[in-house]
């Protein structure tokens, strides 16, 4: 009688301990989290910055007002504005700069579906690492795989935009009256490739944004999944 109750306690024991460890599994800081889940959470933080903080940039002066990724203008052009402010053409001096941000805008509207796949191709090599990195590690980590692919996506879309909001009518024209001023150096900068390297900065600056919310603000966590991930760096 003695021994099938010590058989019964053990077992009850051993059910305890087996409920137990899945209740420690399944606990926020992420103990029974694997790289894939987490892998997907990053990839779910990496969304919700397309999602929420990108999309602003595609509404009008998504760029031209945002002070976190308003595109100035290069050192080579600076000259441009200073020379056309000096006689007199600052309206045409600031349109010029309107209008790369205007560019940008368009593109980033039209090229976005480049980004949502390229986070859904991306491939974490060590997910828990970044996880557990800084503020931006997931941004990071996108930015280095995959930022020569986006910039060739993204060239000819932004060639396309300069057209379209006429950008490309109006750095000629201000290009052509700097130009002309007695004793300057003349200038033909690639606008192209400058606003290319410019709006994809402003695109990771703004993902870069939401990771760090989700990082920082529980509440910013949307998802079953979000909420168990970023769980596990809360307590690093």
């Amino acid at each position: 009688m003695i021994k099938r109750i010590l058989v019964l306690l053990v077992a009850i024991n051993f059910v305890g301990c087996a409920e137990l460890q899945n209740v420690v599994n399944n606990l926020p800081n992420g103990g029974g989290l694997s790289q894939e889940q987490i892998g997907k959470g990053l990839k779910q933080a990496l969304d919700n910055g397309i999602k929420n903080q990108v999309s602003k940039l595609t509404s009008k002066d998504g760029f031209y007002r945002n002070e976190l990724v308003k595109i100035v203008l290069p050192k080579e052009l600076q000259a441009v504005d200073k020379g056309l402010r000096k006689i007199g053409l600052s309206n045409l001096a600031d349109e010029g700069i309107k209008v790369l941000n205007r560019a940008a805008e368009d593109a980033v509207k039209t090229a976005t579906p480049i980004f949502v796949n390229a986070v859904k191709e991306i491939t974490f090599a060590d997910a828990k690492d970044i996880l557990l990195g800084d503020q931006n590690a997931a941004t990071t980590y996108l930015k280095t795989k995959t930022s020569q692919n986006l910039f060739a996506s993204f060239s000819p879309v932004i060639n396309k935009s300069f057209a379209k909001v006429g950008a490309d009518k109006i750095w000629n024209n201000l290009i052509s009256r700097y130009n002309s001023i007695p004793f300057v150096s003349k200038v033909n900068p690639d606008l192209t490739q400058y606003v290319t390297e410019e709006a994809l900065k402003g695109v990771f600056t703004m993902i870069e944004v939401e990771e760090k919310g989700i990082r920082e603000k529980v509440g910013l966590r949307n998802t079953a999944l979000l909420k168990q991930v970023f769980a596990l760096q809360d307590n690093k």
